[in-house]
């Protein structure tokens, strides 16, 4: 059994570049995780690790010594959970990324279920739309909205949502209402993710670049900005349906709204993920498989 000693210490600092983040990691001390590397090196012969002040790196042989020993890890990690498959008891920390109006109003009531279903679970929710390091900020998964660059991530369409252009009544006074996208080219717009946003009459699509006095990435402020007249607003329509029906927002340009992007949960490629991960994902993708923007 010696053998496998130092092994969860190695590929948590091969994982994460270094021994201090591998302790964090593991919740342990730095001297730790360092004293059990040594003992693995000195056992096997070879040095696994290139130390320098900024980062460690693996060495040719630490590489190929890398994939048995995660390999080895996955493998028992799934032993164990195949043992307890039956007795399901949810423990550690879910930590998801999540950012937006959706995430605040559905995506976390959501998780809240979930929670209540596993008393022994930590939930930590970021709201925050940065891009995410996994390994380093420890992330399970992400939820994202719109187009997807990352190609190393997987991706699980969680839904759809369909958009909406909204203006106040005021503003609508004072500036006109626009009667075709290209219009929207005169008016003041509210920027949220992007500047240029995307319409459709069911046969042919177009992009418009906007421009306005405005911009920000939170839903709620953009709902406030819209209603105190500051220009055209143009997202999922769930954002949009109490304004509307208090009369605080007027939608405009209502044949040509996009059939809208989708909500993707987003994770780490790699063949171990934690029992609670995949629970929670799983229970998210069956939670909003009926999903009703009314």
């Amino acid at each position: 059994m010696e053998s496998f000693e130092g092994l969860v210490e190695f590929v948590a600092v091969a994982e994460r570049r270094g021994f201090t983040a591998a302790a964090k990691h593991l919740k342990c001390s730095t001297s730790h995780v360092s004293r059990q590397i040594s003992k693995l090196e000195e056992r096997l012969g070879s040095a696994l690790l290139v130390r320098s002040t900024r980062q460690v790196n693996l060495t040719p042989n630490g590489a190929i010594y890398y994939q048995h020993a995660k390999d080895l890890l996955i493998g028992l990690q799934q032993a164990n959970e195949q043992v307890n498959q039956e007795q399901v008891k949810l423990t550690g920390t879910l930590r998801v990324s999540a950012a937006g109006g959706f995430a605040e109003y559905h995506l976390a009531p959501a998780l809240m279920q979930f929670a209540q279903n596993h008393a022994d679970l930590t939930i930590d929710i970021d709201f925050n739309s940065r891009f995410v390091n996994f390994i380093d900020d420890d992330v399970d998964f992400a939820i994202r909205y719109g187009e997807l660059s990352d190609s190393s991530l997987i991706a699980r369409k969680l839904l759809s949502r369909s958009m909406m252009a909204v203006a106040s009544a005021g503003y609508l006074q004072q500036h006109g209402e626009p009667t075709h996208p290209d219009h929207l080219k005169d008016h003041h717009c509210i920027i949220s993710n992007n500047d240029t946003w995307k319409f459709s009459d069911g046969e042919e699509s177009c992009s418009v670049k906007v421009k306005g006095r405005w911009s920000s990435n939170n839903t709620n402020v953009i709902l406030k900005a819209c209603e105190q007249g500051f220009g055209i607003a143009y997202l999922p329509q769930d954002n949009f349906i109490t304004a509307i029906e208090n009369g605080r927002l007027v939608p405009v340009l209502q044949p040509y709204w996009g059939t809208g992007a989708s909500s993707w949960i987003v994770y780490q490629d790699k063949r171990f993920m934690p029992l609670r991960t995949r629970m929670a994902i799983d229970f998210l993708l069956e939670y909003f498989a009926g999903w009703d923007e009314k």
